[in-house]
């Protein structure tokens, strides 16, 4: 996994995202400030089935395979999850163990943000704030 650091540069990418559709310039650009993108290469896992990371993604470029661990060891396929897609929002409500892992497919760039984050965003942006939650509801 890379960080990128040049996070300017992916703000039309993650504009066409649902999720963010919606927001002025200023509150995406607010939103990237507070947010990393990460890189993976082919088979990098980017989710851990147990872990209880409290962070929600989304894919700007490539795609993911999610899966789970049943009982008996097996690797289940759940979905593939490509561009423009979110993924592990449940972590940005709850801190509870994963219930799937997430490896990319390809090589594959994401947007990551975490609950402190994204509540500190809220905060300063509530406009921003009520935006993203009518959106994600609104998926669900």
């Amino acid at each position: 996994m890379t960080e990128i650091k040049e996070k300017a540069s992916y703000k039309n990418k993650i504009r066409e995202i649902l999720t963010f559709k919606f927001m002025t310039d200023t509150e995406l650009d607010h939103l990237i400030e507070n947010c990393s993108i990460l890189e993976f290469d082919e088979e990098e896992p980017i989710i851990i089935q147990g872990d209880t990371d409290q962070s929600f993604y989304a894919v700007i470029e490539g795609s993911v395979r999610v899966s789970a661990l049943e009982s008996e060891g097996k690797d289940v396929y759940i979905c593939t999850i490509g561009d423009g897609e979110i993924f592990g929002e449940a972590g940005i409500f709850m801190k509870v163990k994963r219930t799937a892992s997430v490896t990319s497919c390809s090589k594959t760039t994401v947007f990551k943000i975490g609950r402190t984050q994204m509540l500190k965003f809220i905060k300063e942006n509530p406009s921003a704030g009520n935006k993203f939650f009518m959106v994600m509801i609104y998926g669900l």
